[in-house]
């Protein structure tokens, strides 16, 4: 575990970088414990989160753009989730840019939606860039003031090392259930 953590804190500006690139969450959410910590500056960790988030988006959008029919036919078995982006997209319009950050399978699909469509990509870009500020500003935040709780769950979890684990799994459960409902509808 302490060779983990060493490893997270030499490189954990470049991981976060990476991670942000297609979503960005947990290794944000992990940055912002660390910051608690001492480990790692918040400040930083905000802003590198921030930029990757935002150039991965753009760059989802523009390679969307400049290959409809190659990402058609990769999509074909994601068409529920596509077609239920696409929905969202006409439904709420510009708070799907900001609320499809938060939304695990979708964070990606609006993007892609968006470069099939006709949907001006500097109006996007400007939702993106503002979308991309307030998400990390508010993961980075909000991880960072919940750090010391994060860390005594996990104190508590080597007394019981089956705990987190089953966590996971229901969580993962959870939001796969939560997803697969949505879409279908």
């Amino acid at each position: 575990m302490h060779e983990i953590l060493e490893s997270l804190i030499t490189y954990g500006y470049i991981i976060l970088f990476f991670y942000s690139l297609g979503g960005g969450f947990f290794a944000l959410a992990a940055a912002g414990v660390l910051s608690s910590m001492g480990k790692m500056d918040l400040t930083t960790s905000i802003a590198v989160a921030f930029a990757a988030n935002f150039i991965g988006d753009q760059a989802i959008l523009f390679f969307t753009r400049a290959n409809r029919h190659a990402v058609m036919e990769y999509l074909r078995r994601h068409r529920r989730k596509l077609a239920y982006s696409h929905l969202l997209m006409k439904r709420y319009g510009a708070w799907v840019v900001f609320l499809q950050k938060y939304i695990y399978g979708v964070k990606t699909l609006v993007p892609i939606a968006i470069g099939l469509t006709r949907y001006d990509a500097l109006k996007f870009s400007l939702l993106n860039l503002f979308a991309s500020a307030l998400w990390a500003a508010v993961v980075g935040g909000v991880s960072y003031l919940g750090g010391k709780t994060a860390l005594n769950l996990l104190e508590g979890a080597k007394e019981n090392p089956w705990i987190m684990p089953l966590i996971g799994v229901l969580i993962i459960a959870s939001l796969s259930f939560l997803i697969s409902r949505a879409v279908r509808k």
